[in-house]
């Protein structure tokens, strides 16, 4: 077996621009979410705008649909899990300032390894036991859970992100049981008809939400709008990207770089937003990326 190629600069940037592209997508959401749109109705346009791409990329590279008994089975469930992390996350992203809700999803792997066990009883990796505690770590110190940065104590610090943080691990794990049931029953779908199916069925999730709440919240203020259109275009050029640069490029779609996500988001939400996060709370951020970037980028 050869060993795998070394990033080129440009695969290297790209996966960067995927990254940024998708910390701002967030950023967007919630610029959205403060001037009038609530979650189900931003994953609705995401989802839906994003699957018409990837529809259409598919009619023309003329990609033949095949599934078998398997995918029939488990794609609705996998589609219903993404629909679920979609909405969750969301819900992070309006009430955690946006950085912090990124960092509390990017847990996923210990929740990939977690439901690996309970569903298939395979035992996690050495590597992942020693980053378990190292993750964790750095979350705590990141989401400053005994409330010493914003000196309100554990109990006032609680009050105003526990249930963001709920929605962000919430989001976290039923993305891990998506990744879990898409390598074991799904795997050998081809990439592209996966994702096509799994952003109509969120966007079908979404909808059903928003027939239960009574209808749509669209913007009330242009600002708002602005919000919309950009999570959308962001979400679905990022995806775009995906399917059709990376893998001529000859790198995975869900590489450990893009990973940093995290990061640009701290960044463009202190810029956009004004959100700011103590300097502990940074190093936090940090020790999570570069644990989560590792564990990505192990050798197998």
């Amino acid at each position: 077996m050869s060993p795998p190629r070394a990033l080129s600069a440009t695969a290297f940037a790209t996966l960067l621009l995927i990254a940024l592209m998708m910390g701002a997508n967030h950023v967007a959401a919630r610029i959205a979410f403060n001037h009038g749109v609530d979650v189900a109705t931003a994953v609705v346009f995401r989802s839906t705008v994003t699957a018409l791409v990837v529809v259409t990329l598919l009619a023309l590279q003329r990609v033949r649909v095949v599934f078998s008994a398997r995918h029939k089975r488990y794609l609705p469930a996998i589609g219903l899990l993404v629909g679920v992390q979609s909405l969750c996350l969301y819900s992070a992203v309006a009430r955690l300032p946006v950085a912090l809700a990124l960092l509390a999803f990017n847990t996923y792997p210990l929740w990939t390894a977690l439901w690996a066990w309970v569903v298939y009883r395979q035992r996690p990796e050495r590597a992942m036991v020693i980053a378990m505690p190292v993750i964790l770590a750095g979350l705590a110190l990141a989401l400053d859970v005994l409330g010493a940065a914003s000196g309100l104590g554990a109990a006032g610090q609680w009050g105003r992100i526990g249930a963001g943080v709920a929605f962000a691990l919430a989001a976290a794990g039923t993305f891990g049981l998506a990744l879990v049931l898409t390598q074991h029953e799904a795997g050998d779908l081809d990439g592209r008809v996966r994702t096509g199916t799994t952003m109509a069925m969120a966007g079908l999730v979404a909808l059903a939400t928003i027939g239960v709440q009574g209808g749509f919240h669209l913007p009330n203020a242009p600002a708002g709008w602005g919000g919309l259109v950009a999570l959308t275009f962001l979400y679905g050029t990022a995806f775009t990207i995906m399917f059709t640069v990376l893998p001529r490029l000859g790198v995975v779609g869900n590489s450990a770089i893009m990973n940093v996500e995290p990061v640009f988001a701290l960044v463009l939400a202190w810029l956009i937003l004004g959100q700011a996060i103590a300097p502990v709370q940074v190093v936090g951020a940090l020790v999570v990326v570069g644990a989560v970037m590792a564990l990505g980028l192990r050798k197998r």
